[in-house]
């Protein structure tokens, strides 16, 4: 049984004090099941998806704790989290883990058989990611390749099938997340530099900008190409044009590199999926 304190620590663990990350990954999940769906997405893969989507965020968050367990002690943001202070253990953390994802699995096996076959990559990519910080300068591109694998298992739920459009789609929102994860690494740049971490936000150095802005962008067009291809309606392109107010912000707020105002771009990416998915939405439902 339960503590009431081992239950708050579980609580940190899995980050659900911070929902922000799961609604980053919600928003491209609904993206994908309504333009898979035509906008009639069926019940019990929308409560699916949505469960999962909170299972496997919060299993993430676990073990990329475990793996960052002797980094994060030397990180101002992170040095008080669960496993470093030694509130959470590691078997403990691996335990949680492990039911998390086995309770996300569980799920997938209501959907068909393509479905199951590609939760098996999501996992595979949920379990590596959090170890690439110490073999490539290029982890926020695992994370996107993660957080976007819900695009092509929502497509093969919902169709049984996936199709180019939905690998437009991972592609262009991969993107998208090595453009706001990369905001979020600026935060710990001077501290991923001292012990030897690495990130985009520390091979991008001095262009990180230019190469975030690139990225949105490009992200931006990749939407409106999808969109042209669906042929969409101006609804879905206000949205587009609403989520580019974001990304102009954003690097507004990025400009002098300023940790706080940093995180705060990052965290403003939510509005950005949200808009675009409210233009979905409406354009598929009218």
């Amino acid at each position: 049984m339960l503590t009431r304190e081992q239950f708050k620590q579980y609580y940190l663990l899995m980050r659900m004090d911070k929902p922000i990350g799961t609604w980053l990954l919600m928003w491209p999940t609904l993206w994908a099941i309504w333009i898979a769906s035509q906008g009639k997405p069926d019940l019990l893969v929308l409560v699916v998806f949505c469960l999962g989507v909170f299972l496997m965020r919060s299993a993430g968050c676990v073990i990329n704790d475990f793996a960052d367990r002797h980094v994060d002690q030397h990180v101002e943001r992170t040095k008080y989290r669960p496993l470093t202070s030694g509130k959470v253990t590691s078997l403990e953390a691996l335990s949680l883990f492990a039911i998390l994802s086995i309770s996300a699995f569980a799920l997938v096996l209501l959907m068909n058989w393509l479905t199951i076959q590609l939760s098996f990559v999501a996992l595979l990519l949920a379990s590596v990611y959090p170890f690439m910080k110490r073999y490539t300068h290029f982890p926020q591109v695992v994370l996107g390749m993660a957080f976007s694998w819900a695009i092509p298992m929502a497509f093969a739920a919902q169709n049984n099938e996936v199709t180019p459009v939905a690998w437009q789609l991972y592609f262009f929102t991969i993107l998208w997340i090595v453009a706001y994860d990369t905001m979020y690494a600026m935060v710990d740049r001077d501290d991923d530099l001292r012990i030897g971490v690495k990130s985009t936000a520390v091979i991008f150095a001095q262009a990180d900008k230019k190469i975030i802005a690139v990225l949105q962008l490009t992200t931006l067009l990749g939407l409106a190409w999808i969109g042209w291809q669906l042929q969409l309606g101006w609804f879905f392109y206000v949205g587009l044009l609403v989520a580019s107010g974001f990304s102009l912000y954003q690097q507004w707020l990025i400009k002098d590199r300023e940790k706080s105002l940093c995180f705060k771009a990052f965290l403003n990416n939510n509005w950005f999926g949200m808009v675009v998915f409210i233009g979905l939405f409406l354009d598929l439902s009218f």
